[in-house]
């Protein structure tokens, strides 16, 4: 062998041994932190305590709906329940409870027109404004919307 090659030989297991013994002592460390916390005791784990470190942070809670023959939800009830969301904060260009210019067109188009509209979907809003209205409550409330934005609708038969 030539004296480059014993050079390059030795710097090799120099630094293979220096990472192995790198290796060991972590090693080493984590083993004696093992054992010291072993040695402490642990305490039992609390049921409640981790329960609640590992809820979610929201959870999503499905009104039932209305039974046949129950009584029928006003139009503000709707509107609070499945509208307000976006009518009132305007989300995804939906028009605001209350501003007559935006509500105005849409208005033009009678209770009939936006019952319609409103059971289908329009652009951003789900069919039936993502509710479990029925054709009537959902009637009610664009009754309501429309009335507090300029409308003067009357109250949907049958309620």
């Amino acid at each position: 062998m030539s004296a480059s090659t014993d050079s390059e030989f030795n710097f090799q297991k120099i630094i293979a041994w220096a990472l192995v013994i790198a290796l060991g002592s972590v090693v080493f460390v984590v083993a004696m932190i093992s054992i010291a916390n072993t040695a402490k005791g642990t305490k039992p784990v609390d049921p409640e305590a981790a329960n609640l470190r590992i809820a979610p942070v929201a959870t999503l809670k499905i009104a039932a709906p209305v039974a046949a023959g129950g009584a029928a939800r006003s139009g503000e009830q709707i509107y609070q329940a499945a509208c307000a969301a976006c009518h009132d904060a305007g989300v995804a260009g939906a028009p605001k409870l209350g501003d007559k210019g935006a509500w105005a067109p849409r208005l033009a188009l009678g209770l009939d027109g936006l019952l319609k509209s409103a059971i289908a979907g329009k652009n951003a809003m789900p069919p039936k404004g993502g509710s479990d209205a029925n054709d009537t409550e959902l009637a009610a409330a664009i009754v309501f919307v429309a009335n507090k934005s300029g409308g003067k609708f009357k109250e949907p038969a049958g309620k």
